[in-house]
């Protein structure tokens, strides 16, 4: 059994990732540049927000299993867990990776194994990691063994997923995906596929292609039941009958680390050819525009030119405290584009990170004209819409996430609407 493994990023995958390992009996160093981060979670404190994290690092650190610094350390196993980002033109930003991989170069020994597991563009190991190992001076593939196994979780669910989800390993040969194979046997208890690395790369981000054009697709129907008095959410409920269709349900964008930013991979590799994905990828960036377009029209229905608006939700998705390409970030810089007057809250946001934020829901709902709900939290579906003060005139609300009861606000005075409803405007009924 492996005996020891430094993980190199302590994110949104990182973490849970190592502490995984290290509650199954691997002794495990951590490694993070953000100095905050690393001093937070050797005070078995955390810095993302994630279910049964908190008990399962407390667990690792007090049975002297895991170890934090912000530089790495000697082990039998490296894993490259960074982000891997794009940049403003939509190109992929490899830098944290090549950083990542030439940082543990001084450190590898004869017979080590090295796993990237972030989401990266085709090609990345054999272009960017290889290169950097190299100069360790050790022979990849006999000496030095390098794979690729890309997460698979969703943020709430992570530990369940990492047992439970099959998994893709590429090595840059048999024996290197066969020593990755082994290693994650430690806990994964769904099937190992093994392949070559460049295919785990394009796997992976076909995956979350798949689910932005099939977003795409649902954004497309959404806009068009407006225009033909459907409620599309009640359509695809309908049309997910059909054992054969699985459409995905529309929003204000698409958010996240993965889905909002992968295809771009697929675009940048080979942009004469992506025409469906790269349509899609505009398709959904251009909801939050669509939306803030909405809540003006509305707005316009009842006399208000530059009205205030509060937005429920910071987060890419309910029930997390992650931001990364959040669509209700974008929303917001829409509404204020037109003139409109924002204001925010997030319960899962515990620290100040937009100026649009408030600290309370109360303060972000007071005296405002309209509330778009932009991410569905628990907390936002169990609000109780009598119980909501929002000053002397209720406001109108629009739910771009069919999150809300509709019945319930209504019945407290509210003005309802729905992304992608043309079937009930308002307090009107069928």
């Amino acid at each position: 059994m492996t005996k020891n493994i430094c993980v190199v990023g302590l994110g949104y995958i990182g973490l849970p990732t190592a502490v995984m390992f290290a509650n199954s009996g691997v002794r495990v160093h951590g490694v993070d540049i953000n100095e905050k981060a690393v001093n937070m979670i050797a005070n078995k404190q955390l810095h993302i927000e994630e279910n049964g994290l908190q008990e399962r690092l407390e667990q690792a650190i007090d049975e002297g299993m895991f170890t934090v610094s912000t530089a790495p350390t000697e082990a039998e196993v490296y894993i490259v867990a960074v982000p891997s980002p794009i940049n403003p033109d939509n190109t992929a930003n490899l830098e944290y990776i090549r950083q990542a991989t030439a940082s543990i170069v001084p450190y590898l020994q004869k017979g080590a194994l090295v796993i990237l597991e972030s989401t990266v563009p085709p090609k990345t190991v054999e272009n960017v990691m290889l290169p950097e190992l190299r100069k360790s001076n050790l022979v990849l593939g006999e000496e030095l063994f390098v794979s690729h196994s890309p997460e698979r979780v969703i943020p709430g669910k992570i530990f369940e997923e990492l047992i439970n989800n099959d998994r893709i390993v590429g090595g840059i040969t048999p024996k290197s995906a066969e020593m990755t194979k082994e290693l994650y046997k430690t806990f994964v208890q769904g099937e190992i596929h093994l392949t070559d690395a460049t295919t785990a790369e394009l796997v992976k981000v076909m995956e979350n292609t798949y689910r932005d054009v099939n977003i795409a697709f649902a954004n497309e129907l959404a806009k068009i039941a407006e225009t033909i008095d459907v409620d599309i959410w009640e359509a695809i409920r309908f049309a997910n009958f059909h054992p054969r269709v699985n459409i995905h349900t529309p929003g204000p964008g698409v958010g996240g680390h993965c889905i909002a930013v992968d295809p771009w991979f697929l675009v940048e590799l080979s942009p004469d050819k992506a025409d469906i994905i790269k349509k899609s990828r505009l398709t959904n960036d251009g909801m939050p525009k669509f939306t803030a377009q909405k809540a003006k029209m509305l707005l316009e229905e009842q006399g208000i030119e530059n009205g205030k608006v509060a937005i429920l939700g910071l987060a890419f998705k309910g029930n997390v405290d992650d931001m990364r390409e959040s669509p209700s970030t974008e929303v917001i810089k829409e509404l204020e584009n037109i003139g409109l007057t924002v204001t925010s809250f997030d319960p899962h946001i515990k620290e100040m990170q937009h100026p649009t934020q408030k600290e309370s829901l109360g303060q972000a709902v007071q005296d405002v004209d309209l509330i778009i709900l932009t991410t569905d939290h628990n907390e936002f579906k169990n609000i109780n819409p009598e119980m909501l003060n929002t000053g002397d005139t209720k406001p109108l609300v629009l739910d771009t996430k069919n999150a809300l009861n509709r019945d319930k606000w209504e019945r407290a005075g509210f003005r309802f609407f729905k992304l992608g409803d043309g079937k009930h405007k308002g307090n009107s009924s069928i």
